[in-house]
């Protein structure tokens, strides 16, 4: 094997393996929507990271299947899931939720990884509702497109929270906990919440972060292949 194919079995991190800090700052300041605001941000910024890598990898290996193309991003961000539970959580609730957060981000990106490998524009803003039904967010499409278009609205009226500076920010936390850990595949809001213990964190997230993201890449897997890709609209800046 060539160098050059030995270089597409990496998936460089470019500083995208935590959500960006404006992304944090809209979910906290609006909890309720967190997944639709994480699943808008992440089309938008790792799409492009994500359809660059599958053509590289395409291209440095064209005899290589989509299906070991996606093992690839698979195994690259099921490692992503288990130290992300194994580093974070001494710090109390902001460390719980901050886990769930990472782990939710790189869920979404490894989501959008296999779409590429399978012919699917990661870029297309229905990868945002793709997002939210594999990541049982929301059970059919049609609810997660109405739950996104109110998302990207509040996006464009941030002024309205201001206030949300005010509420208790224990509060606050826990909400935004709650919804990430939803998205993040840890079903028992518990488990969640035991991540806060010192200790309980590195158990509960190497192999709940780990089995949660193995399932994600299953249905995700089983969802990209089974139909050739439609042709897309890429997502344009500023539009949903």
């Amino acid at each position: 094997m060539t160098d050059s194919a030995n270089s597409s079995d990496v998936i460089t991190d470019n500083g995208a393996d935590a959500p960006p800090g404006s992304l944090w700052q809209r979910m906290k300041a609006d909890p309720q929507y967190a997944p639709e605001h994480l699943a808008l941000e992440a089309v938008r910024r790792l799409g492009p990271e994500a359809a660059a890598w599958a053509e590289r990898a395409r291209a440095d290996n064209p005899d290589r299947t989509p299906d070991q193309l996606a093992d690839i991003a698979i195994k690259r961000f099921t490692n992503l899931a288990r130290i992300s539970g194994a580093v974070s959580g001494a710090t109390g609730l902001p460390g719980a939720v901050l886990d769930v957060g990472v782990l939710a981000w790189n869920q979404a990106r490894m989501v959008l990884h296999i779409a590429a490998v399978y012919g699917h524009d990661p870029s297309a803003p229905e990868r945002a509702t793709d997002l939210l039904v594999l990541q049982r967010v929301h059970k059919v499409a049609q609810t997660a497109r109405l739950a996104l278009g109110v998302a990207a609205g509040r996006e464009r009226a941030e002024q309205l929270f201001a206030g949300a500076g005010n509420r208790p920010l224990s509060g606050v936390m826990l909400r935004l906990g709650v919804k990430l850990a939803q998205m993040a595949g840890i079903r028992a809001a518990k488990r969640m919440f035991a991540k806060v213990i010192p200790g309980a964190s590195i158990v509960l997230g190497t192999w709940v972060n780990s089995a949660a993201t193995k399932d994600l890449a299953r249905r995700s897997r089983e969802q990209f292949k089974q139909a050739p890709a439609p042709p897309e609209r890429s997502l344009s800046p500023g539009r949903q």
